[in-house]
């Protein structure tokens, strides 16, 4: 059993009789009564989104998962395509089931994919990536009115904002929960 208050993004819980996968928590205290916790709730059969609130002291069924490693190879027509390292069997997921991170794949990145009885569950992107700025615009000194920040499109397509010194060519880490830039890697 697991609490309303432990369950993290990632988590798959059994709610009346069916698996769902966290994809976010936020706990909210009101001024009166008890805290609750909002969960947005993805369905494994049917991949619908929910949002469902729940008393911040309910129970869970936690699910048992296998942890698979799995690397990126290429992704065609909205498909990604990927390895598994043990066993060289390939399987392709779609957008909707790889989420936001499918922004910050580069090709033979190894990521995480849980298995509930053979299923694909829910896929894990590293929570930092280090990547190669493709394209940006020069830092023009004394230029902070915006911050001290401009836009960088990365060697995945995606599009950070980094200090004004970053240049084109120059590998940054990236955190992929927030899509922000962290350091220049070295």
């Amino acid at each position: 059993m697991i609490g309303a208050l432990d369950l993290r993004a990632g988590n798959v819980i059994r709610l009346e009789g069916e698996l769902l996968a966290v994809l976010e928590r936020h706990h909210h205290k009101p001024g009166k009564g008890g805290a609750i916790v909002r969960l947005k709730l993805r369905r494994v059969t049917s991949g619908a989104v929910i949002d469902r609130t729940f008393r911040a002291s309910e129970k869970f069924d936690d699910v048992r998962l296998d942890r698979v490693k799995m690397q990126f190879l290429y992704e065609s027509d909205g498909e990604y395509h990927f390895m598994n390292g043990q066993t060289f069997e390939q399987v392709t997921f779609g957008e909707d089931f790889l989420g936001e991170g499918t922004q910050y794949l580069k090709e033979n990145m190894e990521i995480d994919v849980l298995f509930h009885e053979s299923k694909p569950v829910v896929c894990e992107i590293p929570n930092f990536v280090e990547l190669r700025v493709a394209k940006t615009d020069p830092g023009v000194r004394g230029d902070t009115a915006s911050g001290g920040t401009k836009p960088a499109k990365l060697e995945s397509g995606a599009v950070v904002q980094v200090p004004l010194f970053i240049e084109e060519g120059e590998v940054i880490k990236v955190d992929t929960r927030s899509g922000t830039y962290v350091e220049r890697v070295s």
